[in-house]
């Protein structure tokens, strides 16, 4: 019988964290069940860096960006060691089960842990990358796509007052979501992903035909993880070849994880975190909390680890088609 759960967010912050952390301790206070939020992540599990919380101690933060947890990722957590302190902590503290919002390494941290200890875990889906199994949509995508479309807007009328070919960097990791969603909502010319081989010739071809098309401006979004380098070693790598083309580069960065969540991720987040923690009292552990067409689904964190979110290829269809 659970009777007091911990709540933590940990790896890379995104948009929505402290929406479903807000979702998460008001459900377990609805429920009367007892909740504690743990700060850094892993780190503070292993730190005793606890918090209790009440349905006050989340009041106002739905609209906020970051963590209010804070989150860091915890190299002392990946030693038998490490692992061994936290779960003294947790005893200590008499917190029976946990909720993870993180990433793909937050769940497998969970799986190692509740293997060697049985403490039950259930997980919700919070990074921008949106390259999680099992969810049509992870915490914080959303937000981040806006983000970067914002940009893409704001870049694209300076490119087109000075008849520029502008490369901009976006984030994804080894996944291409973010690039491929904010490249067809800002019109780009031509969308890089990891999930398809870079022909810096053939981009070249695409450029000048547009050029010969009278474009008076060209946008081409490549994503973090992209096969032939970030977008200052592709752009280098064009101009080299074409050096007529005036080519500037920018690179969104870590701006893309912060801000006010959108609306959607503000609903998500409280979905997933009120679906979370109910399962977890009904008896589910050891899965992720995840949507898909738009119904609350659990995933094996296992699956949810080891199988990569493909891409809509009808999504990368229209990309090409669009660009013209």
């Amino acid at each position: 019988m659970i009777k007091h759960i911990g709540v933590f967010t940990s790896g890379g912050d995104s948009p929505g964290m402290n929406a479903c952390l807000r979702a998460v301790v008001r459900t377990a206070i609805y429920h009367g069940i007892q909740v504690t939020g743990i700060m850094k992540g892993y780190q503070g599990l292993i730190e005793g860096d606890f918090l209790p919380m009440n349905a006050r101690s989340v009041s106002n933060i739905i609209h906020r960006g970051g963590t209010i947890l804070k989150s860091a990722r915890s190299a002392d957590f990946m030693q038998k060691a490490g692992r061994d302190q936290a779960f003294k902590m947790l005893s200590n503290s008499g917190i029976d089960a946990l909720v993870a919002i993180g990433g793909d390494g937050t769940f497998r941290g969970a799986t190692i842990f509740n293997s060697e200890f049985g403490t039950p875990f259930v997980g919700i889906p919070g990074t921008i990358d949106n390259d999680l199994y099992g969810t049509d949509y992870t915490l914080g995508f959303d937000t981040a796509v806006n983000t970067a479309v914002e940009a893409i807007d704001k870049i694209r009328d300076t490119a087109a007052s000075h008849d520029r070919l502008f490369f901009v960097e976006v984030m994804g990791r080894d996944a291409g979501y973010i690039a491929l969603w904010a490249g067809i909502s800002g019109g780009a010319e031509a969308i890089l992903l990891p999930e398809e081989k870079t022909d810096i010739d053939k981009l070249i071809s695409l450029l000048k035909t547009g050029e010969e098309q009278l474009k008076t401006s060209s946008i081409v979004i490549v994503c973090e993880g992209d096969d032939a380098g970030g977008a200052l070693e592709i752009a280098k790598m064009v101009k080299a070849k074409q050096p007529g083309f005036d080519t500037r580069v920018t690179v969104l960065g870590h701006v893309q994880r912060g801000g006010s969540p959108s609306a959607f991720d503000r609903i998500l987040g409280s979905r997933l975190g009120v679906a979370a923690t109910q399962e977890l009292l009904r008896g589910v552990h050891g899965k992720t909390a995840g949507i898909l067409n738009n119904k609350i689904t659990f995933t094996d964190f296992t699956k949810a680890t080891k199988q990569h979110a493909p891409l809509d290829p009808e999504m990368l269809r229209y990309s090409k088609i669009l660009a013209i």
